[in-house]
């Protein structure tokens, strides 16, 4: 069975983490194929709209533990890197609907979606300075953007979920349903957006994004290269053994 879901109706791709048992943890396998994946939405010319979800009741908890352990997979071209700038540099308009916890690299990817829906028992939460290591997926550029410096670095320094309504009071989150309504909230915006007139949603996402898209890549690098160096590091090994001590289970994530 694909842990990455891949379907297309009416226009909008549906790209879905399908590991509920894990919580949705993304393997480096799974990385890959979310990226390819997109790729596939972004070549077909049916595609007007990318909607990415979580089955059960998680958006994704972030890198599975026992993967990263074994190989982190953030070389240069490696398939961490590979899933970011698949986001980063999509051609289609993307909605994530957040159907409950997205942490780490699950709530960093939110940053570079167009539209964000989360339920009201959804959680955010980026704690990489926790396990001692840096932020990724260019957030140390596009959190202060979408929030202030002060809140990003309360995100980033304190490490700790915030719920839902938060997340949209500091510019994360569009909008805020009832689980059992989310996913028609965010499935009738991409439909929206894929009747809107191509050209005119092409345009319009062109001058929002791209100045800003060669920064993300180049920023996101640098944060790939940073958390390489940390992780060799005495410090970062005691809080990540620390952190794995507190979760001895698989199900227990990172980043």
């Amino acid at each position: 069975m694909s842990h990455i879901e891949y379907t297309v109706s009416q226009s909008v791709a549906t790209i879905r983490f399908n590991r509920p048992e894990k919580k949705n943890a993304i393997t480096l396998e799974m990385y890959a194929e979310f990226a390819n994946v997109l790729a596939k939405a972004n070549a077909d010319a049916d595609v007007r709209a990318v909607l990415i979800t979580g089955a059960g009741n998680a958006f994704t908890s972030g890198n599975d533990i026992a993967n990263f352990r074994e190989r982190t997979g953030r070389e240069e071209g490696g398939p961490a890197e590979q899933f970011m700038l698949s986001i980063v540099n999509s051609e289609k308009p993307m909605i994530a609907a957040v159907n409950g916890v997205a942490v780490g690299a699950g709530a960093t990817m939110l940053l570079h979606c167009d539209l964000v829906y989360a339920s009201h028992d959804a959680t955010i939460q980026l704690p990489f300075v926790n396990i001692g290591i840096c932020c990724e997926f260019g957030s140390s550029l596009a959190l202060p953007a979408v929030m202030g410096m002060q809140r990003a670095t309360e995100l980033l320094l304190l490490g700790e979920a915030i719920d839902a309504q938060k997340a949209m009071e500091y510019g994360l989150v569009n909008a805020v349903h009832a689980p059992d309504a989310l996913h028609e909230a965010a499935l009738a915006a991409a439909l929206r957006i894929a009747q809107q007139p191509l050209e005119s949603v092409r345009a319009t996402r062109a001058f929002l994004r791209e100045a800003l898209r060669p920064q993300y890549v180049q920023r996101l690098g640098e944060e790939r290269r940073t958390i390489t160096r940390l992780l060799a590091s005495p410090e970062a090994k005691r809080a990540f053994d620390g952190f794995l001590a507190r979760g001895s289970n698989n199900q227990k994530t990172v980043i």
